[in-house]
């Protein structure tokens, strides 16, 4: 881990004000255990975990990638909706009220890739509708105890700021601005999580329902089963060394993972790089693509 600490710490020390806190998760498949380190406030803690993190859209797989796995279904609008091939428009700001009929009422037809808020919102009616279980029940199933809604928060979690709200700090509520207007369960966004709690809950969903082997199939479309894939090995943020069938997916607060089913590894980054609501991104990509290249390579 040596090399990877370097890194981090590199990422965190240039990042200046612009993050609180950085941790990254090493995950090797065929051991079945994780390594981590996280650094938060200028201290760096290996094996242990304890700030929360927004993770963005990371929620989208966590929460419908598994359901979706977990529950076997064999529905072509669920799979177009999954994989955002549903003709689904992708954002708009969303009514407190009456924001579940206005998503309900979008036809569903195959078309071309278009990444979307509303198809995953769109998922958990649907799915809410099939089964008649209550989406947060059937997520559950599949996340580690630690991983927690955003409303679920009860203020003993550390949390860490992530934009501004009325012109305060954003620390402990969702950064995404539908998530936090429909202050509901939502399936695009809101969940919060540690690295160690991340890692479990991929983990653990291998142990149960081989994930690695569900994903270890070439695909022609960008997202399949709900992850997103690579299409450029050479360019890829997962970082240049993955297979093609390399899956994982990025959050908008500066986070994602990647999980290699070839080599059994995957890896896990947590920032909060939206401090400051904006943030630049360029940083991040290229520490993204120097850690993935490394511990890609490695297994080589």
């Amino acid at each position: 881990m040596d090399k990877i600490k370097e890194l981090t710490r590199n990422y965190y020390k240039e990042s200046g004000i612009d993050i609180d806190a950085v941790a990254i998760g090493v995950l090797d498949f065929k051991s079945d255990k994780h390594t981590f380190i996280e650094i938060y406030k200028d201290q760096c803690l290996e094996e242990k975990s304890m700030v929360y993190f927004d993770l963005a859209s990371l929620t989208k797989p966590l929460m419908n990638s598994l359901v979706y796995l977990n529950e076997k279904f064999d529905d072509k609008d669920l799979d177009l909706l999954l994989n955002h091939r549903a003709g689904i428009p992708a954002w708009g700001l969303l009514p407190k009220h009456g924001w579940k009929e206005q998503i309900l009422s979008y036809n569903i037809k195959d078309s071309a890739t278009l990444y979307s808020d509303f198809s995953a919102l769109r998922f958990m009616l649907e799915v809410e509708k099939k089964t008649g279980e209550s989406y947060k029940s059937l997520v559950s199933k599949n996340l580690d105890e630690n991983l927690k809604f955003w409303t679920d928060l009860n203020g003993s979690e550390t949390c860490i700021q992530n934009g501004f709200y009325r012109l305060k700090p954003n620390i402990g509520k969702v950064h995404d601005p539908n998530a936090y207007n429909l202050n509901c369960y939502t399936s695009h966004a809101g969940l919060f999580g540690t690295i160690e709690s991340v890692g479990n809950t991929l983990l653990n969903f291998q142990k149960k329902h081989d994930l690695l082997k569900k994903m270890n199939i070439e695909t022609t479309q960008r997202f399949f089963n709900g992850f997103d894939t690579v299409e450029d090995p050479i360019n890829t943020l997962a970082g240049a060394g993955c297979s093609t069938k390399t899956f994982g997916h990025l959050g908008f607060t500066g986070t994602s993972f990647w999980i290699d089913p070839g080599s059994g590894l995957g890896h896990i980054i947590l920032t909060n790089s939206t401090k400051k609501s904006w943030f630049h991104k360029e940083r991040l990509n290229e520490f993204r693509r120097e850690l993935g290249q490394y511990i890609w390579n490695k297994s080589i």
